[in-house]
């Protein structure tokens, strides 16, 4: 619990920091979010990603007030559900705002009841947070139907295209693939600002929240799995590898890292539920520049790094992705909510030792999901193929990438 005092005080500094920043790139997610709904907004993504100034851009926008509060200031330690009364009498008495923005407000236990009371009485909430499944979990049980959620990752290529003032084309993604998105990284180009995040998700998002005392192990399995982006992995295997006593441990490490939007697991497609959970999973990494600095071999590898970048495109836009592997393989098998399938295969540059690869184990996952098109994601070839009655067409990823 807080003094009123105190609160003012925090409130007015945190207001006074807030990142103005309306001049700042437009991002992608602005043309799907709307303020107009009045539902509470929930914003998540990794730390660092520019959740804040996305807000306060889109607040700036459309003329809209907003007071900020960021629960992970150490000064509000202790802040309680009660003291929440007291930050409602004091906006009543200190200012006129549409919108009230809490950051990381899942620190809070029981914040939802708070939102759900506020919604009820007329009050409109931006939400931010940089734990999905925290933020999920509480929504889905008093929030159900009264939100909307939205993802903010780090720069996309055509957002690091504006931000860098570059043209599209293959010298730009090449340097994309090395840099990645996140905006402070790229604007000092200081690998220690990748070094402390990886450790700040760590510590902070996974060890002491879910009270972790084997943090170096934790930390090694965290490298381990941004150094072998794309490719599959078991618990076990993992479990033995890296020494752990059991299996769930790696699960729920692993777990924990994709709640903090560190790494995202692609299972291999099957009809059976049973089969998905226990064949091998693919990892992939929030940024490609954010895995050169943190790993110990993905920096060399332009080929598993526009994989990597193929991913997060696709997961900006689909929730259901898995891989295909029977005979051969396929990288990405996506599904719309309309239940609609397509097949992506990348393949960093296409030759005559790899291309009936590349096009059989595609046109293996188009005769199994009955699709007539396939896509081959090249760094900088375009062709086009027929296989059987099956069209596939070569493009290149600085054209194919939004």
């Amino acid at each position: 619990m807080l003094l009123e005092s105190e609160l003012v005080e925090i409130i007015d500094s945190q207001q006074s920091r807030y990142p103005a920043a309306p001049d700042a790139i437009r991002r992608n997610l602005s043309e799907r979010l709307r303020l107009d709904t009045g539902m509470v907004m929930i914003i998540s993504g990794i730390r660092r990603c520019g959740k804040s100034t996305f807000i306060r851009q889109l607040l700036s926008d459309q003329s809209i007030r907003g007071t900020y509060l960021n629960f992970e200031d150490p000064r509000l330690n202790g802040f309680d559900l009660q003291d929440f009364e007291k930050y409602d009498r004091i906006l009543s008495k200190t200012s006129q705002t549409d919108f009230r923005i809490f950051d990381e407000i899942q620190n809070i236990p029981g914040w939802e009841k708070y939102i759900r009371a506020g919604q009820d009485a007329g009050y409109r909430y931006l939400i931010s947070g940089s734990n999905a499944s925290m933020l999920s979990r509480e929504l889905g049980t008093r929030l159900t139907g009264r939100h909307l959620s939205y993802e903010l990752f780090p720069f996309s290529y055509s957002e690091f295209l504006e931000f860098a003032g570059l043209e599209r084309g293959k010298p730009s993604l090449e340097r994309y693939l090395d840099q990645g998105g996140f905006a402070e990284y790229l604007r000092f180009r200081e690998p220690d600002i990748l070094n402390h995040l990886l450790d700040d998700i760590l510590y902070r998002d996974i060890s002491a929240r879910y009270g972790i005392r084997h943090h170096e192990q934790l930390r090694q399995l965290a490298i381990y799995l941004v150094s072998n982006s794309g490719k599959p992995v078991t618990y076990n295997s993992l479990s033995k590898l890296m020494g752990f006593g059991s299996p769930n441990t790696v699960l729920d490490y692993m777990s924990f890292m994709e709640q903090s939007y560190l790494i995202f697991q692609v299972s291999r497609f099957d009809y059976s539920l049973r089969k998905m959970l226990v064949n091998p999973r693919k990892i992939y990494t929030i940024d490609p520049g954010f895995a050169t600095v943190n790993s110990l071999s993905f920096s060399s590898d332009q080929g598993r790094k526009l994989e990597n970048t193929v991913f997060l495109q696709l997961r900006r836009q689909f929730s259901e992705i898995y891989y295909f592997s029977g005979n051969s393989e396929c990288d990405f098998i996506v599904r719309d909510p309309k239940g609609r399938t397509q097949a992506f295969q990348v393949c960093y540059e296409l030759h005559t030792d790899n291309l009936q690869r590349e096009i059989a184990g595609l046109a293996k996952a188009l005769e199994f999901f009955k699709i007539k098109e396939g896509v081959i994601i090249t760094l900088d070839q375009e062709d086009w193929f027929t296989q059987g009655d099956n069209q596939i067409t070569a493009v290149p990823a600085w054209r194919w990438l939004g």
